[in-house]
């Protein structure tokens, strides 16, 4: 246990070394404060297109899925991986060509002024309920190990991410999520390795897992199985690529790396997928009790299973070092959603209806830090609440707050980025009438009603997997064609501001982004910063040798730790090579978005 707490510690440390190391490069305006100043290299990114798609989730309820469901849980990160390939395709160089520094800033371009103004108040509460869901899976996993209340857990860890994005907005926030990406693989790669070793191969998964490795417990319709990928996929279409969670691709420096940063997404989401859940399917073998091992977690006590695997099978230490992955997961996923909530409140709500754009960017500046401090107490107050839900699971609880809160909203996100000609009023009606459906698919139209029309009797998995699967395609086909038939009140005045206003935004994401010359003095200090960064994280992996451990445990670290350090080493060294003349001949200013 004192190893854990000394690995833990040691993450924290680097944490706030990289808030200061980068805390300069973000007080200049609020576009760096905000996204960068759009100057990111695309490995930066994509390490953040990647994490924000990954929380503590990932390691509690979507693990405790995949020890009770076997194959189900990798629909929804199938459909990440369909989700990225389209984005490298379409859609990620046309989010940075949007040149705007947040997303309502590119809704009001797309949809006017009152749609800004209507989903700025939709986006910021459905990013809190969001984080805090994240913040509660974290805690599940932080209360067990360090025997410390839940709400004591989420209050502490909260105010600890809150930290990190408050000090250096986003450089810091990309900066950690790369630096973060680096522990989540080494945890995964390490106890996706002993489970595979331990387990006896992946055959024996296949072939041994309890009550089948595809359908898994409770399922008496094998069609489920077959309908939650193909939605999932519709579903994390749209919860990628819409405009509000294009931010992430606003920081890149031009429209080549806006692409490349997707395809690195795409990769590392592709060898993730497999990696995160060997553990809990090995688990369910090796370990048949491992849902019941934490009972002071009641309902939820699946959601442990893979702090039981470290626990049991990986040498000391390794515990510590997958708190450290929960924190680096979660983390990732809440300050960029706090560093995005509080540019959208600044630059969407406050300058121009407050300050009436009689505001200068320090003011800006001040104010966006501040409303990054109420949101994560916000965030905070909200994962509280989520504890109390005790019959709830993690997986369940994430799956209803994204399918029936957020699916209305990304709906006209989506869609606008390739249907032109629809109504400015399109965009909030259909919110509101993806609101009514949820409404009647929570209350009226639940899954137990349907099956009763045609006298059918679910299990609690197969009721959990057909309201996704019903949410998500009734969004689609109802939702998404209330959008669709706005089209038939189009009506646009030859000449009008709107018009030019739409004809503009269409234009500028056909248009690519250039990097200037100064942007070289950039990367350079990205790949310098970074490397060090990194070198030191390989560094303090290294020590973790001197744990009393069995000897393939120590060269596990080794290895784990060497690997870290030589990317840090070959991103510092080619941070070394002179910079262009025609870079050092200007000032480091901010690229325009123009």
């Amino acid at each position: 246990m004192n190893a854990d707490f000394l690995v833990v510690g040691g993450y924290f440390s680097l944490m706030i070394v990289i808030s200061l190391a980068f805390k300069k490069m973000a007080s200049n305006s609020t576009s760096d404060y905000f996204r960068g100043g759009g100057r990111m290299l695309w490995w930066m990114v994509g390490a953040t297109a990647f994490m924000t798609q990954f929380s503590a989730w990932t390691f509690t309820g979507a693990a405790g899925k995949a020890y009770t469901d076997g194959l189900a849980v990798m629909g929804v990160f199938i459909g990440n991986i369909c989700a990225y390939l389209v984005s490298y395709w379409w859609f990620s160089h046309r989010f940075r060509q949007m040149r705007v520094d947040t997303p309502t800033e590119g809704i009001r371009r797309r949809f006017g002024r009152g749609n800004e103004q209507f989903f700025t108040w939709a986006i910021l509460p459905l990013s809190v309920l969001n984080a805090a869901v994240w913040l509660n899976g974290l805690s599940i996993f932080a209360s067990v190990l360090f025997k410390v209340d839940i709400v004591t857990t989420i209050y502490v860890t909260g105010l600890a991410v809150l930290l990190v994005s408050l000090l250096s907005g986003a450089w810091g926030v990309v900066a950690s999520d790369f630096v973060q990406t680096l522990v989540v693989a080494v945890v995964s790669v390490a106890c996706a390795i002993v489970a595979l070793v331990l387990v006896g191969g992946p055959a024996t998964i296949v072939t041994d897992f309890p009550d089948g490795f595809v359908m898994g417990r409770d399922m008496n319709y094998g069609v489920l199985i077959l309908g939650t990928f193909l939605f999932f996929i519709v579903k994390q279409m749209q919860s990628i690529n819409n405009m509000q969670d294009a931010y992430r691709f606003l920081n890149a420096k031009d429209s080549n790396n806006a692409r490349k940063a997707a395809l690195l997404a795409l990769v590392m989401m592709v060898f993730g997928s497999v990696l995160w859940f060997i553990p809990p399917w090995a688990a369910a073998i090796l370990y048949p009790d491992a849902g019941t091992v934490h009972t002071e977690l009641g309902g939820k006590a699946a959601d442990a299973v893979y702090l039981v695997f470290a626990e049991r099978a990986m040498p000391l230490g390794t515990v510590g070092l997958l708190m450290a992955g929960l924190f680096a997961a979660t983390m990732s996923s809440m300050d960029s959603a706090l560093n995005r909530n509080s540019g959208i409140f600044v630059r969407s709500f406050y300058a121009p209806i407050l300050r009436k754009g009689k505001v200068s960017d320090k003011e800006m500046l001040r104010v966006g830090q501040l409303a990054c401090l109420i949101n994560g107490v916000l965030v905070i107050l909200m994962a509280q609440f989520f504890q109390s839900l005790k019959h709830l699971s993690l997986f369940d609880l994430m799956m209803q707050v994204a399918t029936l809160l957020q699916s209305p909203i990304l709906v006209p996100l989506f869609f606008g980025m390739f249907i032109r000609r629809v109504p400015d009023w399109a965009a909030w009606a259909t919110v509101l009438f993806g609101m009514f459906v949820s409404f009647l698919l929570a209350k009226v139209f639940t899954v137990p009603v349907i099956g009763g029309w045609f006298g059918l009797s679910f299990t609690g998995r197969e009721i959990s997997d057909l309201s996704i699967i019903v949410n998500v395609g009734t969004h689609l086909v109802l939702t998404g064609g209330f959008f669709c038939l706005t089209t038939l009140c189009y009506r646009e005045r030859r000449g009008s501001a709107r018009e030019a206003r739409v004809e503009r935004f269409f234009e500028d994401i056909e248009t690519p982004v250039v990097a200037d010359e100064a942007q070289d003095e950039f990367d350079r200090l990205q790949r310098c910063k970074l490397g060090k960064l990194s070198m030191m994280m390989g560094l303090g992996l290294s020590l973790m040798v001197l744990i009393p451990n069995p000897l393939w445990g120590r060269l596990l670290f080794l290895c784990c730790a060497g690997a870290v350090f030589l990317l840090g080493y070959l991103l510092h060294r080619s941070s070394l090579s002179p910079a262009p003349k025609a870079a050092s001949r200007h000032q480091a200013a901010p690229l325009s978005i123009k």
